[in-house]
């Protein structure tokens, strides 16, 4: 419950900020190749889903100027996608967003617990995969 109200606040406040055109998958996307350029296959194995299912949260990022796809150098038939200048003011909105519902929500409950509650679910997360973080899906 707690996600889906940090995830609905999120989309509602980049709406009000004039994001209209993003959907909640784009930040999976974002954040898998907000580092450096990933082909479409680095990305698909990052966030666990098939090269179709890549492509298709692609199409629309590209077309809202979000990322950009070019031929990769090596080999022409891989595209390199990276984020445009676009997607990295949405990145930093996002980020801004999350730290100013992250301090409501330590009003209500202290920064402390907040703090534990990030604490004590990475340790869930990692104690249930191996001690690694999983992949992510959006599907």
């Amino acid at each position: 419950m707690s996600y889906r109200l940090l995830i609905d606040s999120l989309h509602r406040r980049l709406r009000d900020e004039g994001w209209h055109d993003i959907r909640p998958a784009y930040g999976f996307v974002l954040l898998a190749a907000r580092d450096r350029p990933a082909s479409s296959t680095e990305l698909a194995s990052k966030l666990g889903v098939t090269k179709q299912a890549v492509s298709k949260v692609l199409e629309p990022m590209d077309a809202a100027g979000l990322i950009r796809r070019s031929a990769d150098p090596q080999d022409a038939r891989m595209k390199i996608v990276e984020l445009a200048p676009r997607g990295k003011r949405l990145l930093a909105t996002v980020e801004r967003i999350y730290a100013e519902i992250e301090a409501e929500w330590g009003e209500a409950v202290g920064a402390e617990a907040i703090e534990l509650t990030r604490s004590y679910l990475t340790e869930i997360v990692l104690a249930a995969n191996d001690g690694q973080f999983p992949v992510i899906r959006f599907e």
